[in-house]
């Protein structure tokens, strides 16, 4: 099973969710290995714009499993925000793959730091 591995070297917004949304097609797997919902990438596919921040660029494809694997950082309110924004605007969430490695960002950290 021959597979291809998207790496960006410019510190990000490189474009790497577009180029990964042009080749997604032609894969079963989308796969977002690691960062946060700090980053983010817009996508266009059949009239459809959609800013996605944790979800990879795959759930916009019925035939994609998209998955968040061990070195993404979740906010698990982000998430299901975007989750509940992507289902809103008909598409399913529910085949997507969240790894139990995946590191959380509680809310407790964040306001102890920011107050």
């Amino acid at each position: 099973m021959a597979g291809i591995v998207l790496v960006g070297a410019q510190w990000g917004d490189e474009g790497k969710g577009k180029i990964t949304d042009l080749l997604a097609d032609d894969f079963d797997y989308v796969v977002r290995y690691q960062g946060g919902n700090n980053a983010g990438h817009t996508i266009k596919h059949g009239g459809r714009t959609l800013a996605l921040h944790l979800i990879p660029s795959g759930v916009m494809y019925p035939h994609i499993t998209p998955v968040i694997a061990n070195g993404v950082v979740i906010d698990p309110k982000v998430l299901l925000e975007e989750m509940d924004r992507l289902e809103a605007d008909g598409l399913s969430t529910r085949r997507m793959l969240i790894s139990c490695n995946a590191h959380l960002i509680m809310p407790y950290p964040v306001s102890y730091y920011t107050s």
